[in-house]
């Protein structure tokens, strides 16, 4: 499991992401480079990294769940997500 350190820095990026949203596709279309450099470097999407909601692990994470593939499989097994099901043939 992840710091919460971590994790709450992870939280305040996606927190300024979505403050300077607006601003810097306004930015980006008019094509002012100089005001763009003047945004915080958190403010650029590209600095996010997806994270597992529940442990906050950073790799094997799973896009359409949101969490991580370890946490997974353990839900899957016990029946906590809806329409999964562990394969047989």
């Amino acid at each position: 499991m992840a710091k919460e350190s971590i994790k709450a820095r992870d939280r305040k990026k996606a927190a300024c992401v979505a403050k300077y949203a607006a601003k810097r596709a306004a930015l980006k279309e008019a094509g002012d480079l100089i005001g763009l450099d003047k945004l915080p470097r958190n403010a650029s999407p590209v600095r996010l990294h997806n994270r597992c909601q529940l442990t906050g692990r950073p790799r094997g994470y799973m896009r359409k769940f949101g969490i991580n593939r370890v946490t997974f499989r353990e839900m899957a097994s016990k029946g906590l997500i809806p329409g999964v099901t562990k394969a047989s043939w």
